[in-house]
């Protein structure tokens, strides 16, 4: 089958690779139909893990069972199923209270396992044209059959859930204000779920134009923090408050003010989002981190940075009474309810789609969404 497979830091190629078996009795094979390019992906793109050439990738992926085991009960071939980018067993100890995200079962030494990602396990990526997942009845989230809402289904397998995992973590309620930082595909979803749960208002902060511009048409307030310091800009807007909770949705590759857009050429400072959230955020209100920040990153902007290890403005987090959540989404927790949402006509995640194409132009694809190019902000391939 075609898959895109990392060669080296900024390349990726489409190639032939073998197809995947049914290897136990509760595996499925899915033909994907959709799958996307993740921002997560690009920090292994651009070299920032330890991922090593031939890794097929894709954790976001979307289509229609083909084969399936002989211990699955609950899906048969033709079903069309979106797999939360969570590789899980349901029966571990965290999986039971809900952690699917941190399953002990799927990648030993390790609590958590996705696809087509490093040190998350064996499982091959499914940007590619057929995927298999392991114990299928319970990763395979069923969609009604046909094509309708192909863009907005597709965002359950990661961001949609993960947005909504931030405003889950910063506790967001209706009336409150929230500022979320960064207005990728997390970032916009993160808003967008805030807004869903009632928000009155969310600040989104970046600086990528064409982001900010998808977080004013959802409507959230956008806030270019190349124009000025945004807590200031916040703030201004609020009459001297703060905001009641905030979202870190951008992680270890922040950057200052000014710095160019375009991976491997940004002007990193990693711990710069977390201590603006904790200055924004008023007394006694909370941050959700759905952000990644990583134990281990080679591309880091010093010694600390590089394992992991940033500088934060702990005593005001404490004087301020701060809560803070973080953590991998748990995408079980959320996506049969989200998945209801967009059948319903109440979520309609597939805005922040900005451009479908077929699989054999991955290459292109990575490096202008790497570049945030052409008004790259979320891409979905087709195999």
């Amino acid at each position: 089958m075609r898959a895109v497979v990392y060669k080296k830091p900024f390349e990726v190629a489409v190639e032939n690779v073998p197809d995947p078996k049914i290897k136990h009795p509760n595996d499925a094979i899915v033909k994907i139909t959709s799958t996307c390019i993740c921002g997560s992906d690009l920090h292994m793109y651009e070299g920032r893990t330890a991922a090593k050439a031939g890794i097929v990738f894709g954790h976001e992926n979307m289509g229609i069972v083909q084969e399936v085991g002989p211990a699955v009960t609950s899906l048969k071939r033709g079903d069309r199923v979106v797999m939360p980018f969570n590789v899980a067993c349901g029966f571990c100890k965290n999986c039971r209270r809900g952690f699917t995200g941190f399953c002990l079962t799927v990648n030993p030494g390790f609590a958590g396992g996705a696809y087509g990602y490093v040190a998350m396990g064996p499982w091959t990526g499914g940007q590619a044209e057929y995927l298999q997942v392991p114990f299928a009845d319970f990763n395979c989230l069923t969609l009604p059959a046909g094509k309708d809402h192909e863009a907005d289904f597709a965002m359950l397998a990661d961001i949609f859930p993960t947005g909504y995992h931030g405003a889950e973590l910063a506790d967001v309620s209706p009336g409150e204000s929230v500022a979320v930082f960064g207005a990728g595909p997390v970032g916009l979803m993160a808003a967008y779920s805030c807004l869903l749960r009632g928000a009155a208002q969310v600040f989104v902060v970046d600086h990528v134009q064409a982001r900010l511009d998808k977080a004013k048409q959802i409507g959230g307030t956008p806030i270019n923090y190349d124009a000025a310091d945004p807590v200031r800009q916040i703030k201004d807007q609020r009459q001297g408050s703060g905001v009641d909770k905030g979202i870190d949705a951008v992680g270890y590759q922040a950057t200052k003010a000014g710095s160019s857009a375009a991976g491997g050429e940004q002007d990193e400072v990693p711990n710069t989002v977390l201590n603006q959230l904790i200055d924004v955020v008023n007394p006694t209100g909370a941050l959700g981190i759905p952000g990644l920040y990583v134990p281990s990153d080679p591309g880091g902007v010093d010694a600390n940075a590089s394992r992991g290890a940033l500088l934060m403005n702990f005593g005001r987090l404490f004087e301020k009474g701060l809560r803070l959540g973080t953590g991998q989404c748990n995408v079980k927790r959320y996506n049969a309810d989200l998945r209801d949402l967009i059948i319903a006509g109440r979520a309609r995640p597939g805005f922040v789609v900005s451009h479908e194409i077929p699989l054999d132009q991955a290459s292109g694809a990575y490096r202008k969404f790497d570049r945030r190019e052409d008004g790259y902000t979320k891409v979905i391939l087709h195999p």
